[in-house]
């Protein structure tokens, strides 16, 4: 009994600490607040800061952590006959459905990237998150798959997805962010979300395959092009 009332104690001053520092990065900007600032705010001292959180970009980033175990539970746990891919697939459509703070669907998401965007080592921190992350999602796919040591599909698969994710949120939020309505963005994003998913499914083997026929149609224009100028050269 006492050790669960700590340990809530203990929940309830990260979370404490994480919301005072969120609203004044969110309010100040990233580089412009200190963490004695945060401690003051939450009332406490700046050691119990650092008992909580490693590193300063941890205060704003600790959701993030949680995007490891999150994303490898959705390899695990997808259904029977699922590949990974349409698991994610669900996974992210789901979310859009929900508001999920994972892919920038929540409130507030623009301008929780714009503090991001503004801090180099914000930015740098989320890049490190990112490759834990692919590297955790990738670990889950090898195992669920018995891959062996030397194979790699498991990274590129665990790669492909993050990315293709990553970029769907990111086109949505420049979208929002210059104006598009909530409906119009959703509608693209649905649309993109199918069609990127459908890629990953099917291979990018055929996509942007010249047509056959296309260098003899072009030699054709070129010889064409070159008949037109001797013709006008012999009127000159």
């Amino acid at each position: 009994m006492d050790e669960g009332l700590r340990e809530r104690k203990k929940r309830e001053t990260r979370r404490r600490i994480s919301d005072m520092a969120t609203g004044l990065f969110l309010m100040r900007g990233f580089d412009q607040v200190t963490v004695a600032e945060v401690a003051r705010a939450a009332d406490v001292s700046v050691n119990t800061v650092f008992n909580y959180f490693r590193t300063k970009e941890d205060l704003f980033l600790d959701r993030q952590a949680d995007l490891e175990e999150i994303y490898g539970r959705i390899v695990r746990e997808r259904r029977p006959g699922e590949s990974v891919v349409d698991a994610f697939r669900r996974d992210f459509l789901d979310a859009l459905d929900t508001g999920d703070w994972r892919y920038g669907f929540n409130e507030g998401a623009e301008t929780w990237m714009r503090v991001v965007a503004e801090s180099p080592s914000l930015t740098a921190r989320t890049r490190d998150i990112e490759h834990q992350v692919m590297a955790r999602v990738a670990a889950a796919i090898a195992e669920e798959t018995v891959a062996g040591p030397d194979d790699v599909r498991p990274e590129l698969v665990a790669a492909q997805i993050l990315d293709t994710t990553r970029l769907l949120s990111q086109h949505a939020l420049r979208r929002r962010t210059a104006g598009e309505s909530p409906r119009e963005v959703e509608a693209w994003l649905r649309e993109q979300t199918e069609a990127l998913f459908d890629l990953l499914e099917s291979g990018i083997g055929d996509y942007g395959r010249r047509p056959l026929g296309a260098d003899a149609a072009e030699d054709g224009e070129a010889a064409g092009d070159e008949e037109d100028d001797h013709v006008e050269g012999d009127q000159r």
